[in-house]
């Protein structure tokens, strides 16, 4: 705490406005430093001084007259504009969240959980392929029917249609056909090991630097990394989420949505191994100050002894570096 601010604290503190969380620093400052310890003793005199002067109540004509006046000057005060009023409303919300750091924690825990169902629900409402259909005695599932021809006056029908027929290719992970199909296979696989393998390759593709976009980049490059986004968040294995999180590990500095997913895992994720995965991808980004209210809150409140410790870690780590 520097002069400026203390000499303002000082006259705070003697209306007793001053927050709890400012008393200690402030009697830290005032006992070394001698201006502002002289600045102190002379409020407590003069408020001392004040004291023994007897109070003298207006007049009530005194009161009337000044009211009147006030309220002549509130009505020749132009109206304000909405501009002023978004704006004097937008700082003064600002400062009561400044004020109130628990108040801070839980906006940001609401707008996490906010977040979440609204994902959820949408994942949930998601329009739903149609099941293929196979004919008796075909060797393949019915992909689409392309045209229906009915014979005049007759109940003879010819429909003309498509067939799925399983196929095979082979390329480079670099290839955009692997890549878009890698990423079919973390929505469509058959089998939880398809689906796995397939989230592991595109995290170990992003994790070796190779290029996986962003919300910016074109589609199939930030498809990567929006496939790995909803493995973290959506996947019921632990181990195919800790390998989505390793993969966009490269990309938690830069990205605010990766971090913002990572913060999400740190505070609801049911993994241990994941929790403690996503305290070490923070400390590139332990500045921010949303990194540093979810590991305040996770240092205090996580079940887990050692992620608790590891997120004070963090924390101190990122005091040292102010």
């Amino acid at each position: 705490m520097n002069c400026e601010n203390a000499q303002q604290n000082i006259i705070l503190a003697q209306y007793g406005e001053l927050p709890d969380e400012l008393q200690f620093p402030l009697e830290q400052h005032v006992s070394g430093c001698e201006e502002c310890r002289r600045e102190w003793k002379a409020l407590i005199a003069l408020n001392e001084e004040l004291a023994l002067a007897p109070m003298v109540e207006p007049s009530p004509n005194l009161l009337a007259a000044s009211r009147m006046r006030l309220d002549e000057a509130l009505d020749l005060m132009p109206p304000r504009s909405m501009t002023q009023r978004f704006f004097g409303n937008a700082f003064r919300w600002l400062g009561y969240v400044q004020g109130a750091p628990a108040l801070t924690t839980l906006l940001l825990g609401a707008g996490f959980l906010g977040g979440n169902a609204i994902a959820r629900y949408q994942v949930a409402h998601a329009p739903k392929l149609p099941s293929p259909v196979i004919l008796s005695g075909s060797n393949g599932a019915i992909a689409s029917v392309s045209g229906i021809v009915q014979t005049p006056n007759s109940e003879l029908v010819q429909v003309n249609y498509n067939r799925l027929v399983p196929e095979t290719v082979q390329g480079s992970l670099d290839d955009p056909q692997i890549r878009q199909l890698l990423m079919l296979g973390t929505k469509l696989a058959t089998t939880n090991t398809v689906h796995a393998d397939s989230v592991a390759l595109l995290a170990n593709e992003c994790a070796a630097g190779h290029h996986c976009g962003s919300a910016d980049d074109d589609a199939g490059a930030s498809g990567i990394r929006t496939a790995l986004l909803a493995s973290l968040r959506y996947d019921k294995s632990p181990a195919v989420r800790l390998k989505a999180l390793n993969g966009l590990q490269p990309y938690v500095a830069q990205d605010e949505h990766v971090r913002d997913a990572v913060l999400e895992a740190l505070m609801h994720d049911a993994s241990a191994d994941v929790r403690g995965q996503a305290v070490s991808m923070l400390e590139p980004v332990q500045a921010d100050s949303s990194v540093r209210q979810v590991l305040r809150t996770v240092s205090t409140e996580d079940a887990n002894p050692a992620i608790r410790d590891a997120s004070f870690h963090v924390l101190q780590d990122a005091s040292d570096i102010q």
